[in-house]
């Protein structure tokens, strides 16, 4: 794994364009005084079968006060030829909304592509890109995986404990983490629920809202009955399919 992930390339492979779902993985060297201001040095994309889509190393805004060496096994000489920040950036938002404008992607979700990854957020803001929330699938706070995993919902725990293998032992490599929460996301999605228990759809209609009239009849109602008409409070990923 972690020498497929060495493959490097600025440009989005062109098994990329009929990609529906992909994932994202990005490793962060340290900037500021501390070295703990996290730092986009490295991103990777795969498609659902596992392939490199895109994968580069970039060159942060700011100076890099600490390499992370250790896990992230990135050295100056790395960096001195990196991408940009800025073009990484409208390589992977362009990618992303698969040709579609964002304000349109926000209400409708149109032709853009589903985001699987760990801490998606984080590494979106790191990367300076912005996202809907209705089309990101992040393994750190999805419902199911964080209700069964009390120990921790870190990636390397969920790894181990649902696909039964080790990662992030030493270097760390951006592939593997796309392919562990990928595989994640697939064997979620593939679970049976029952009707009610997928009924949610999303960021916007994720909440139980009933009108305000309506308020003095729900409190009458025995919980049995609340729970037969009340919806799931997340999206589920079974949806998807």
């Amino acid at each position: 794994m972690s020498r497929l992930g060495l493959q490097s390339s600025s440009d989005f492979d062109a098994r990329a364009h009929g990609a529906r779902v992909v994932a994202l993985g990005c490793k962060m060297v340290g900037g500021g005084s501390d070295g703990t201001l996290d730092l986009c040095a490295r991103v990777c994309l795969i498609d659902e079968n596992e392939n490199i889509i895109f994968h580069t190393y970039i060159r942060p805004r700011l100076p890099v006060t600490n390499y992370r060496y250790e896990t992230t096994g990135i050295r100056p000489e790395n960096l001195r030829d990196a991408i940009p920040l800025k073009l990484a950036q409208r390589k992977i938002q362009d990618f992303l909304c698969n040709g579609e404008a964002l304000w349109k992607i926000r209400s409708q979700g149109g032709r853009a592509r589903i985001l699987v990854g760990h801490g998606v957020d984080h590494d979106l803001g790191c990367l300076g890109i912005e996202y809907p929330s209705l089309l990101i699938r992040d393994t750190a706070s999805y419902p199911p995986l964080m209700k069964t995993s009390m120990l921790s919902n870190s990636l390397k725990y969920l790894t181990h404990a649902y696909l039964g293998y080790e990662i992030q032992n030493g270097i760390q490599d951006p592939y593997e983490d796309c392919v562990a929460a990928m595989r994640l996301y697939v064997r979620m999605r593939s679970q049976a629920h029952p009707r009610d228990y997928s009924s949610g759809s999303g960021e916007a209609q994720s909440r139980n809202k009933f009108p305000s009239w309506r308020q003095r009849e729900l409190e009458r109602m025995t919980p049995e009955a609340l729970l037969e008409i009340s919806a799931s409070d997340y999206y589920c990923w079974c949806l998807d399919s």
